[in-house]
């Protein structure tokens, strides 16, 4: 039931792609204009605005959000292996990536092993600026998931800026289907179409993803910029194959 859009700047093209539980048509229209109504008024917000504007903004005001950490699952190509940082260096990679995440907060994650591009790492940014409601015990059995594909990280790679809104669909619309990978179909809309409109449109924006080039800075004074002041964040291991059995 999440949703993405990706933004691919340069290349003139925003995708909007589904990480959901239903199965999107293909379409000829290319803008989600052509179909989705708009409000017409004034957005204050955008997802072309620097890391950690929306949240701050969207954060502003929501007790239910003020301390929350939303858990969040990461996975990308076969192979792929993601890491936070913690005290300003990376950790152990793994290739199921999943961690408790301040809403409101901007993370600097690292991707290595993408395949093909051996000793090629990036370094994205995750911004959360809402959270789920899941049902009580349950919200690590159903985090946020950020699915990147090999074109997003081809793109990074080539010094293009990806962006990714994540968004909880609208329960009134959403199809009961079971989430797979094969169902996360993109749909690209202009380059002048905001991304995080979009998602407003289509449901609830979650998260936004950004990933470009930037690499970490020489110099260590510089780190704290890098890192976005070193957010706190929580782990969260899977359960083993016994316990899921004796459940």
């Amino acid at each position: 039931m999440h949703h993405f859009i990706r933004t691919s700047l340069i290349v003139g093209f925003v995708c909007v792609g589904f990480m959901s539980t239903q199965s999107i048509p293909k379409l000829d229209a290319a803008d989600p204009s052509t179909y989705l109504p708009s409000g017409g008024g004034h957005r204050l917000l955008s997802a072309d605005l620097p890391p950690g504007y929306v949240g701050a903004a969207r954060n502003s005001g929501r007790g239910l959000c003020d301390g929350y950490l939303q858990p969040v699952s990461i996975i990308g190509p076969l192979g792929t292996k993601f890491s936070l940082a913690q005290a300003g260096a990376f950790l152990e990679p793994t290739e199921n990536l999943q961690a408790g995440l301040l809403v409101g907060g901007v993370y600097r994650f690292q991707i290595t092993q993408i395949p093909g591009r051996e000793g090629a790492e990036l370094f994205p940014t995750i911004e959360l600026i809402d959270r789920t409601f899941p049902p009580p015990g349950l919200a690590t059995r159903h985090p946020i998931q950020i699915q990147l594909d090999e074109s997003d990280l081809v793109a990074a790679l080539s010094g293009q800026l990806v962006t990714r809104v994540i968004y909880l669909e609208d329960p009134q619309l959403a199809t009961p289907m079971v989430q797979t990978p094969e169902t996360n179909r993109p749909i690209e809309v202009s380059e002048f179409q905001d991304a995080l409109e979009v998602a407003d449109r289509f449901g609830r924006p979650l998260a936004i993803v950004r990933i470009g080039s930037l690499a970490p800075p020489a110099q260590p004074e510089l780190l704290p910029r890098f890192f976005f002041g070193y957010p706190m964040w929580a782990p969260i291991y899977a359960p083993a194959p016994e316990t899921l059995t004796q459940q």
